[in-house]
Formats: structure tokens, C-alpha cells, sequence
């Protein structure tokens, strides 16, 4: 195990061993009942977590979530384990929001129910079951971090509130949006004809506290399938089908390449570029003068780029021995070697590179390859600081593709760009609380409030930030393939977020 965790897996492990004491800001009735959380409803949350990750509620295209059976199915476990707890429930279609109390001044906490999508072929076991065995210690299936865990410490801490039979002068509410990770637009909707908790803090992101986001944003191009290969290379050689990736926001574990008319020559110099790609791993298949090379690298979270390997951008530069000849996929290839390379951050990328000293580097990478009617779509997913307007980043780019395909004689088609702006919060008065109480679980001292690569809802409620609930120096696994949260991660968000929402709240 890396030395950083090993430290941190230390510090979480005394946090929660650590006696009650008071300390600044964080008050005794707060320790008191985070503590009688930890002692009394471990089991119960980790149950309430295996209950909520059966369905699967990933998005599905062309059907709202309030139709969707999985969806509904999710939400009437949802409530049946608010009733269990003494919480109200209200289902508003796309919002669930479960609440404690009835004063008019309100403290939030944003979570979602809707997950990534998952390939069950890389899991130990199905993604949509609580694993405990497989790697002892760790919480492991879709949602544990992502965002179905929380969701779970949320009811506990404030079933521990109830409890305890803390005055409270505001009212708790839990805010569970059922399309984060597909569409904002119903959860807008939403906050246009419903009135919000004054101040909120996210479950669905970083400790200490989040209070920069990265802007969202996606760069989207065709490569027009050539009608025949009129151009190969000298002995004939060609790319057929170059494929990669499976959703936006998700570092791509696997790409797969098919090389028509290769030689021996070809393989070896290829073998020869991979040895220097360190966390990659490759398969070559050789038939009938057809090479077939599959690429496994690392998924992440595309926020956290350096979390992950891409297996497209090391798989298109194992293929940089040559220049390839311009129909789909040979084109594509060639972009990718041209314009992004295995960097992270679009140093190649014509003039669009640039960071901020809080937010630190925008980061540029492809995340999926599709098939298209017109060719082969590649989708390049960013993540913007401020510093750069989006006039002027539009800019760059569509003067970096008008160079390249007119240094290359391609015509790229359906090219559009995404670019949402980035999310800066100055004003929440919450946050020294929340580095108080963070500090005090924690045993870490001086704690400043952080910027994070990804989009929460955080930007869409009023006074709101992140907390939690992944640790500083540990990867982030949500979104990938390999989604966990730790035992002693989960019972200190709980802790946490009990002290945190009395701290608010009474």
C-alpha cells in the first residue's frame, strides 16, 4: 500500500477511535450524538446501502425517470425506509426530498439516486450487489461512493437526531435528485416552482470543503467513412476499426484496434512503443495478415484523469509508428496522436491549454468512440477553470481543427462543442463550521476549502457546497469500474454528517 494511504487509512482509523471532546465550534451535543450513531446504526446503514444498490437505476435513454421501473422501484425503497426511520417523504417525480422537523429555516443536503452505467464482466461480483468478501474491509458495488452510500449516512445521521431529541431551530431536508448523472434540466424545473433550504451542503464529492468546480464540457467530431481505402500505406496496410470508451464522464478502460494487411515488422515495432506505457496492458491476435490488438488500462472518474490510464490515447500512440491512411478510423488515430497524445491536460491540443492557481489545469481527454451513420464519432470530455471565457475556448478549438483537417485533407462532420462554465463559491456561511468539524474527526489541521474537477448540484441550490465523501489523498472511485468506499470511510461520514447537520441546524 502507498505510503499517502497508509497515512490516511491511519488517520481515518483513529478518527473514529478518538474520545469525545469538545472543540472549537463543534459543541458537545454534536459528539455526543455522532457518537451514538457510530455505536448504535452500523449495520443498519450498511443494510439500508445493500437495499438501495439492487436497482438499477443508471438512465435509460428516451424514458424519464419517473417512468422508469427501476427508478420506481428505488424510490419505494427509499420510502419505506424514511417511514421505518420517522422521516417524511415526498416524491416530486424526478426529487425525493426527506425531512426532519417542520422550521421554516431549512438546512439541505444534496445527494442523487441515479448511477453510472457498469460492465459486469469486470466486477467480482454483480456491481448491483453489496460486495463485503471480495476485499475485506471495503464497501464495493455501484453507488457505494457514488451516491447511494450517502444517501444511506444522510438517513442514519439524521435518524440519530431524532433520537436524541436534539432542539432543532431548522428543519433537515434530503434532497435525492434521480438524474444527476444524465440530465439537470428536471432538477432545475424543479427549483423554479419549489422553495430551497437556505444553506446546503453536497454529499457527493471531496472533503475538506468544495467550494470550486471545474466547468463541464464536451468537444464532439465525425471522421467520415472513406467509401473505399484508395490511399494505404505502401504494403497496403490500414486501420478497419479503431473503438473505445463507454460513457462521457469515465476514463476509458478499454479500446481495441483491427489492422488490416500487417506484418511482422508492424507488430514489432509496436511491441516495442508498448513497453514504455507503464499500467497498460495489451492482447494481439494475428490472423490472415489481420492484427487485432485490445488495450485495458484504468477507469476514473474523468475529473481525476491522473487516477485512470486511457486506453484509447495509449492505444492510438502504440499505433504513432506510422502515419495512417485517412478513412474513419486511420484518420481518428492520427487526430488523436496529433492533438491529444497521453497527456492529461491539452498541452497538444493547439492553444486551448491553460490553469488556474486554485482550480489548477484544464484537462482534455477522450472518453468514448461511437459508430456512426456517418463515421466514427469521437468525443472528447474537458474540464474548464476560469481564467479562459468560452467564446475564446471555442475559439481555439475550431482554429485547431480547421488547421488539422487542412493539413490533412479531412472533412470532419457533426463537429459541435459543450462547454458549460466553470462554478466558483464565495459566500456559503457554513464553511467554517464544516472545516471545524472536519478538522476535529479528522485530527488534520489547517484545512482550507478545495477546487475539484467534476459538477455537482451544488451550483444549483443556494449557499451550497461539497463535503465528503471521499478523503484528500485517496482516489476517488466512483464512476470507474473498481467503485468501493471503505468501512471506516463509511462510519466516519456518518459521525461527520451528524455533528455537521446539528452544528446547522440547532
Amino acid at each position: 500500500m502507498p505510503k499517502s494511504k497508509s497515512f490516511i487509512s491511519l488517520l481515518v482509523s483513529c478518527a473514529i477511535l478518538l474520545p469525545m471532546q469538545t472543540f472549537a465550534g463543534v459543541s458537545d451535543i454534536a459528539t455526543k450524538t455522532a457518537q451514538y450513531a457510530q455505536s448504535t446504526y452500523q449495520v443498519q446503514m450498511v443494510e439500508s446501502l445493500r437495499q438501495l444498490m439492487k436497482f438499477n437505476t443508471v438512465a435509460v435513454e428516451g424514458l424519464a425517470s419517473p417512468e422508469n421501473p427501476e427508478h420506481q422501484k428505488f424510490k419505494a425503497e427509499l420510502a419505506k425506509q424514511a417511514k421505518q426511520l420517522g422521516l417524511d417523504y415526498i416524491d416530486y417525480g424526478y426529487v425525493i426530498v426527506i425531512g426532519l422537523g417542520d422550521n421554516k429555516q431549512r438546512v439541505g443536503m444534496i445527494t442523487h439516486g441515479d448511477i453510472q452505467p457498469f460492465n459486469p464482466s469486470k466486477w467480482a461480483k454483480s456491481p448491483l450487489i453489496l460486495d463485503q468478501t471480495s476485499q475485506p474491509g471495503k464497501l464495493i458495488g455501484r453507488g457505494t461512493e457514488d451516491d447511494k452510500g450517502p444517501i444511506s449516512n444522510a438517513l442514519y445521521a439524521m435518524k440519530s437526531i431524532k433520537d436524541s431529541k436534539v432542539k432543532l431551530n431548522k428543519r433537515i431536508e434530503l434532497y435525492v435528485y434521480m438524474a444527476e448523472e444524465s440530465d439537470w434540466e428536471p432538477l432545475r424545473q424543479h427549483i423554479k416552482h419549489h422553495s430551497l433550504p437556505q444553506v446546503n451542503i453536497t454529499l457527493d464529492s471531496e472533503y475538506p470543503v468544495v467550494t470550486a468546480e471545474k466547468g463541464y464540457g464536451t468537444i464532439s467530431m465525425t471522421f467520415p467513412t472513406a467509401n473505399e481505402i484508395s490511399t494505404p500505406l505502401s504494403n497496403g496496410t490500414y486501420i478497419s476499426e479503431f473503438t473505445g470508451g463507454f460513457f462521457g464522464s469515465q476514463i476509458p478502460e478499454d479500446a481495441n484496434v483491427t489492422i488490416e494487411n500487417a506484418n511482422k515488422e508492424l507488430l514489432a515495432e509496436i511491441k516495442l512503443r508498448a513497453k514504455s506505457h507503464s499500467g497498460m496492458r495489451y492482447n494481439y491476435q494475428w490472423q490472415d495478415k489481420r492484427l487485432s490488438i485490445s488495450a485495458l488500462g484504468k477507469s476514473a472518474h474523468s475529473s481525476k484523469p491522473e487516477h485512470g490510464v486511457n486506453a484509447i490515447t495509449h492505444l492510438a500512440d502504440l499505433l504513432a509508428v506510422n502515419q495512417w491512411p485517412n478513412n474513419a478510423s486511420g484518420a481518428l488515430v492520427n487526430f488523436i496522436n496529433d492533438h491529444l497524445g497521453t497527456g492529461l491536460y491539452g498541452k497538444k491540443f493547439g492553444d486551448i491549454a491553460y490553469s488556474d492557481d486554485f482550480m489548477g489545469p484544464m484537462s482534455v481527454q477522450p472518453t468514448v468512440l461511437k459508430t456512426t451513420s456517418n463515421g466514427m464519432e469521437l468525443n472528447i470530455n474537458i474540464r474548464r477553470p476560469v481564467g479562459k471565457s468560452t467564446q475564446q475556448l471555442e475559439g481555439e478549438i475550431n482554429s485547431t481543427l480547421t488547421k488539422w483537417q487542412q493539413q490533412n485533407q479531412v472533412t470532419l462532420v457533426d463537429v459541435s462543442n459543450e462547454i458549460n462554465e466553470p462554478f466558483v463559491q464565495k459566500s456559503a456561511p457554513q464553511i467554517d463550521t464544516l472545516l471545524e468539524v472536519f478538522s476535529f474527526y479528522t485530527n488534520i489541521t489547517d484545512v482550507k476549502p478545495i477546487s475539484i474537477g467534476g459538477g455537482t448540484n451544488s451550483r444549483l441550490f443556494p449557499n451550497a457546497v461539497s463535503f465528503g465523501p471521499s478523503m484528500p489523498g485517496t482516489q476517488y472511485t466512483g464512476h470507474s469500474e473498481h467503485e468501493f468506499i471503505t468501512m471506516e470511510q463509511f462510519v466516519l461520514n456518518l459521525k461527520m454528517y451528524t455533528a455537521v447537520l446539528i452544528e446547522l441546524a440547532k
